[in-house]
């Protein structure tokens, strides 16, 4: 029997905006109707997640704001106080509305359509907790692992059980037993079988190329995904996130080399002064600093507008890739694409207006246009994938406008990527495989044909580059691809265009 359950415990204080705003979204939930409709509009998604066993419900935030705008203001401002609740009003909505009754599972939410939409370097500490949208370059990804989120113990001096012990980003005991008889504070065993765990993955993402200020180096940020989102980005590509900000423990800065422990055992003998552990870090006198990480719940691909792959991948022209064309321009834009269409002379207009502060070079202007358009890609009866974009070198004398083609290209491309052949090497061109700092892993970072996935690299000063390194983006250029074989890790990448001068 467990005494703790006989003792009267404490009252806790019941948060009463976790309460209300968990009365307020279920509410939501069984009660928001589309035009024209009668069943509540997440009914349908609620049914599919139990027969799919599917545990996250997408809800759009601009629903919400249309039901309740207190409820969305109370969401943007404290989301990650609030997000359990939040939680648990689509656990309750899912069991009374389906034949979940059962299913013990939980279940989680997940907010898309933010309008606010913020850069890397726009994050400060005023945003943390808040429901933000933030877009960026995958650099980094990491293996998935299991992540302990609420941990059963018990006291190894008197058996209590003590269940539900939130985890705060690293392993947390209880403070003290619950058990009033028993005074343990440090003796406690993790019960596996009882705890729960996620799937957990941490990404880095940079800031994009166009959205960078002039003089500045891309900061980067770490994302943290569970759940569902895991294994669902891959490096080189852009995406929305949308969550919070949090703070968590700097792992990496403890397990720094000057703050292990080191024994003499290698001193020359006879030195016996040098003998023993040395420095207050080695001692276990550490600092434990924090870092700022984002809290992702929903992953979206970047619009084509912002340099992202979005839904536009297919090259083949459809009724409905037409129609999302069209959304994604106003009328005048769309009217003037037409008339774009019916110009006879529109090929030469096209490499008359390409680079207007280059005077002449016709010829230059008409490659780098096709380069830009692109081929068709084909196979043959064999099977065999030839490639339809080409990849476009310029060899000239010095002085003669060279890198400017190559600049305004990067500048005018949604998704491009300049670099110099002077200070690039095979690693920092293709990709690298690195070793993790916290879990010692080896996880792929970009480089920089990767990062130009389906856009343009640009190459400036090819020839001084090594012949070595020179020799990595072969298989770029003519495959399209990129493969690294290293320590088990084989990675293909799709590379459409290789724009470099010499």
């Amino acid at each position: 029997m467990d005494v703790a359950e006989t003792q009267t415990g404490v009252n806790r204080v019941r948060d009463q905006l976790k309460v209300r705003s968990q009365k307020l979204f279920q509410d939501f939930l069984e009660e928001f109707v589309e035009e024209g409709s009668n069943e509540p509009k997440y009914l349908e998604v609620a049914v599919e997640m139990t027969n799919s066993e599917r545990f996250t419900l997408e809800v759009s935030f601009l629903d919400v704001e249309k039901f309740n705008q207190n409820l969305a203001i109370t969401i943007l401002e404290e989301y990650y106080r609030v997000y359990p609740a939040l939680c648990l009003a689509v656990g309750n909505f899912v069991i009374d509305r389906t034949e979940a009754t059962g299913n013990t599972q939980d279940y989680f939410v997940s907010f898309v359509d933010v309008t606010t939409r913020f850069n890397i370097r726009e994050l400060t500490t005023a945003k943390i907790g808040e429901l933000v949208r933030i877009s960026g370059q995958v650099i980094r990804t990491h293996p998935v692992h299991p992540e302990l989120v609420s941990g059963h113990f018990t006291c190894q001096d008197c058996q209590t059980d003590i269940p539900s012990v939130e985890q705060q980003f690293k392993y947390t005991q209880p403070t003290i037993c619950r058990n009033p008889i028993c005074a343990n504070r440090r003796r406690f065993s993790l019960n596996v079988n009882k705890s729960r765990f996620v799937d957990f993955q941490k990404i880095r993402v940079q800031e994009c190329q166009s959205e960078l200020p002039r003089g500045c180096i891309p900061r980067s940020l770490e994302i943290i995904l569970r759940n569902e989102n895991v294994e669902t980005v891959q490096a080189g590509d852009r995406y929305d996130f949308t969550g919070t900000l949090i703070v968590v423990p700097d792992i990496s800065v403890m397990s720094t080399p000057s703050a292990r422990a080191e024994s003499a055992s290698g001193q020359k003998r006879g030195d016996a002064n040098n003998e023993g552990v040395k420095g207050l870090k080695c001692l276990g006198i550490r600092e434990l600093n924090y870092k700022l990480a984002f809290l992702a719940c929903s992953i979206s691909a970047t619009d084509s507008r912002f340099g992202g792959t979005g839904e536009m991948h297919n090259d083949e022209l459809t009724a409905d890739s037409i129609e999302r064309m069209k959304k994604q321009m106003t009328g005048p834009q769309w009217e003037k694409i037409y008339e774009m269409n019916r110009d006879r002379n529109l090929y030469q207009h096209l490499i008359d207006s390409l680079f207007p502060a280059i005077h002449g070079n016709d010829q230059i202007k008409k490659g780098v246009l096709l380069m830009l358009f692109g081929g068709v890609p084909k196979i043959t009866l064999e099977g065999t994938t030839l490639r339809g974009d080409i990849n476009c070198c310029i060899v000239g004398d010095p002085s003669t406008a060279k890198s400017q083609l190559l600049k305004q290209v990067a500048d005018m491309c949604p998704r491009a990527v300049y670099t110099s052949g002077k200070a690039s090497s095979a690693a920092g061109l293709t990709a690298a495989v690195v070793r993790d700092e916290e879990s010692f892993d080896f996880v792929i970072e970009a480089g920089a044909l990767m990062l130009a996935d389906n856009g343009v690299c640009c190459i400036d000063e090819f020839d001084k580059m090594d012949p070595r390194d020179q020799v990595a983006i072969h298989e770029a250029m003519e495959q399209q691809t990129i493969s690294i074989a290293k320590v088990y890790y084989i990675h293909y990448n799709y590379i459409k265009y290789i724009f470099f001068i010499i």
